[in-house]
């Protein structure tokens, strides 16, 4: 069955349909991941978007509940240059197709999806269609064209929070995980460290955080623009107030979204990148040492450089385009990073994160 890629700029790609048979319109964006796509499909930080895989086989594994970030698929629609429809693997579970399928999520195959990431890095990220089902292309004029270009993606960590809170684990130190999207295995690291962990949804107020009387706070990553979350800006800011005259502060820890969200809280500014950081191999260096770390990196957005307040030192910069990677305060607890530590799929490079935070943890009164 034929399937059809459109473009904003008007450009059409031609393939062949997997998955969901239909139309969806999402912000069009690629990563570099040559693993873990079944990672990169239930990550909730592509909430809205539709993902191409740069790297050309995908599926040959197959469908890995084990491995899913979330309970459920979020991209908005999926593109690949050639789809395994018969995969192997020990744990597998089914093939691609038929979890895209049961997902509802349209996708397309057999485009050329080098001449598209080369296309997104010239012109930056744009909006698209897929559409499917159909033995005709759908007309691309003026009404269509200008269709695609006003989605936005809206209400972003309202859509993927967790609806309630929940205590996923038991133990002595709790660490307070702010989900804004989370991972799931950010929460593993945490519990690998003998964490208890309290998931809490991204609405609840800074005093209800405190209330729980946490030894950490994790504030997770996510999916949209961070400065839309104003509500939650200004409840990670009263966090950090009160952090200031607390006799025993709250060691804070933000990831990605998380990262942005916390620099917004303490006065930095944010702005969208050309085509964003997607895949398993950034490279980022130290500051404070000079070694460089391979990163997995999934984000749209970075905090300005030039916008950080003297509590606030650059920890890590992104060694191909200097942007910045990674917070550390002066005046509270508090450490971040754009990057994933917690990886997976994705080199481990900087999972030794985890035990700082733990280690700051372990000086609180």
């Amino acid at each position: 069955m034929k399937a059809w890629l459109i473009l904003a700029d008007g450009t059409i790609y031609e393939g062949k349909a997997i998955g969901e048979t239909g139309v969806s319109i999402g912000e069009t964006v690629f990563t570099t991941g040559m693993t873990g796509y079944m990672e990169t499909l239930t990550d909730p930080s592509y909430y809205g978007q539709i993902v191409a895989q740069t790297f050309p086989l995908i599926g040959n594994y197959g469908v890995m509940p084990q491995d899913f970030e979330s309970k459920k698929c979020w991209v908005q629609g999926y593109i690949v240059r050639e789809e395994c429809s018969q995969p192997s693997n020990f744990r597998c579970s089914g093939p691609l197709d038929n979890f895209l399928k049961e997902q509802k999520i349209v996708g397309i195959c057999g485009i050329d999806t080098r001449a598209l990431t080369k296309k997104l890095r010239d012109s930056g990220v744009m909006n698209g269609m897929i559409a499917s089902g159909q033995e005709e292309p759908p007309k691309v004029d003026g009404a269509l064209l200008q269709k695609i270009k006003e989605y936005k993606i809206e209400r972003a960590v309202e859509s993927v929070t967790s609806q309630e809170a929940e205590a996923t684990s038991a133990g002595e130190r709790r660490v307070v995980l702010w989900d804004f999207g989370a991972k799931a295995n950010i929460r593993r690291e945490l519990e690998k460290r003998g964490l208890a962990v309290h998931v809490v949804p991204s609405g609840t107020s800074a005093q209800e955080i405190l209330d729980l009387k946490p030894c950490g706070l994790m504030l997770s990553n996510g999916p949209g623009d961070p400065a839309d979350n104003t509500g939650v800006i200004s409840e990670i800011k009263k966090i950090c107030d009160w952090n200031k005259e607390a006799a025993s502060p709250l060691p804070i820890f933000g990831i990605c979204l998380g990262h942005q969200m916390l620099a917004l809280a303490r006065g930095c500014k944010t702005s969208k990148l050309k085509y964003g950081h997607r895949g398993g191999n950034h490279p980022v260096k130290d500051t404070a040492t000079g070694r460089v770390y391979i990163t997995s990196q999934n984000h749209g957005y970075a905090v300005e450089a030039s916008s950080l307040p003297p509590c606030a030192k650059m920890s890590f910069y992104n060694v191909n385009d200097e942007t910045c990677e990674g917070l550390r305060y002066s005046d509270i607890p508090a450490f971040s990073v754009q990057f994933h530590p917690e990886a997976c799929g994705g080199p481990h490079d900087t999972n030794f994160l985890f035990d700082e935070f733990l280690q700051m943890i372990g000086r609180k009164k």
